[in-house]
Order: structure tokens, then sequence, then C-alpha cells
């Protein structure tokens, strides 16, 4: 299936220079939706995960669901002031701004088998610190999904210690 299609292009979105990727479209395809999680889930249950990792907020359209597929716990990353328990916190770069994630501190047991997933792979920044999460609460990142890649910002390098997997790849130009 060509997800190509189901993904917008929107110029100087959040800020002028940037070129937003938007899912929208995907999302209210339901071939094309059901298509993409069924993708990442096979990938993902191929590492054995006893818990998937969502990013906020997008993330969590795909995480969850896949989460509820393979039969293991969703736990939720989010940015500060959005979870009411203990948990841990980093600050972390992206393509346009510093910001912090948090996740609790019991998101899962010491050891487990953690899938990481989000919808786009930019600079890395996110997927990184979301990784460093999953290690603080003592989780082993065993791969990280997403929908799509902006290889021209080199997030697959940021994240060389780790298994990565795109559904669509945009390519410099595209």
């Amino acid at each position: 299936m060509d997800l190509k299609q189901y993904i917008r292009a929107v110029p100087d979105f959040p800020k002028p220079g940037i070129r937003f990727r938007d899912l929208t479209p995907l999302l209210a395809h339901a071939e094309a939706f059901g298509f993409v999680l069924g993708r990442m889930a096979a990938v993902a249950e191929a590492t054995r995960p006893g818990a998937i990792v969502g990013v906020e907020s997008r993330g969590f359209l795909f995480g969850a669901p896949i989460a509820a597929q393979l039969g293991v716990p969703f736990a939720p990353v989010r940015k500060p002031g959005k979870l009411p328990a203990a948990r841990f916190s980093v600050e972390y770069s992206l393509e346009y701004g510093q910001n912090h994630l948090e996740i609790h501190q019991d998101a899962f047991a010491l050891g487990t088998r953690v899938y990481v997933i989000d919808d786009l792979l930019a600079t890395g920044g996110t997927a990184r610190a979301t990784a460093q999460l999953v290690e603080m609460v003592g989780g082993v990142v065993v791969g990280l999904g997403f929908v799509i890649e902006l290889e021209e910002l080199a997030g697959r390098d940021a994240l060389s210690a780790y298994p990565v997997d795109s559904l669509v790849v945009f390519r410099p130009g595209e």
C-alpha cells in the first residue's frame, strides 16, 4: 500500500521553514490506518515486547491499539504536568526547540522488554529521550517503530544503539 498518498505536507508549521507531515488523512482512511497498525504490530511482536511505550501524543494513536492487539501493557510518555504519580523526566532537543518528557516510575517491571512507538522520526531527540526514560524505569528497549521517517534529519543515526523500523521514509526533496 502506498502510504505516502495519505500523508499531507503542511508548509511552515508549526513555524516557518518546517514542513509538517500530517497523518490525519491516514487516520481518516480505515484501510490505510489498519494496514499501518498491522505492519507496526508485526514488527513489534517480533521483538517479543513485554510492554509498548507510546510518545505523546500521536504515538498514543498507534501504540495503544498495538499493545492491545499484542496483549501487553501500554505505557504513555508524556509532556510535563500530565502524569499524576511519581515520574522520571528528561530534557531533549527537537528540530525546532527544547522540551521535556516524563514517564511514571512504575510504568513496567524491571527488565521488561519495551518496544517504543511514535508517529515520526525526525532528528531522533524525542525517541532518544524516550529510550532514556524506558531505561531509567529499568526497561530494555528492544526496538523503536515509526510511521514516518524524515531521512534528511538523520534521526536513525541518533538511535544507532537500537533497532529502528519506519514504514514510510521521506527522502530529501520529497
